[in-house]
């Protein structure tokens, strides 16, 4: 049995998991809601390397992404276009992408991910 690593815990949740070789990184938001669906996920993005640095790898150990937009027609590119350049050649995960109300109005993309440690 494996231990279960948790880093940047709080009472509500836990920024960061490492388990079972695993490394799980919780939803992510931006930090300045009013700035575009691009800054928005370049500052998300920016996030996840910090916490894949805390937990000891890189976005080459990326598994799995999930990706909530709150206007996937009018955002879905923009996205994109960040998101591919952000992401090693070679190393995509495997990504869902789907329209999802977010915590608030401001926000327009949250991002979790999945590596392996």
């Amino acid at each position: 049995m494996s231990d279960i690593v948790r880093l940047h815990t709080n009472q509500r949740m836990s920024r960061v998991v490492k388990a079972a070789g695993l490394v799980f990184i919780g939803g992510q938001t931006a930090g300045d809601p009013v700035a575009d669906v691009k800054m928005q996920t370049a500052q998300v993005l920016e996030k996840i390397d910090g916490f894949l640095r805390d937990a000891g790898i890189d976005k080459t150990r990326l598994v799995s992404a999930q990706v909530w937009l709150a206007n996937i027609e009018r955002d879905f590119a923009g996205m994109n276009e960040v998101w591919d350049a952000w992401v090693p050649q070679g190393c995509a995960p495997t990504r869902a992408t789907v329209e999802a109300k977010l915590a608030a109005a401001q926000l327009l993309v949250e991002i979790a991910v999945v590596a392996l440690a």
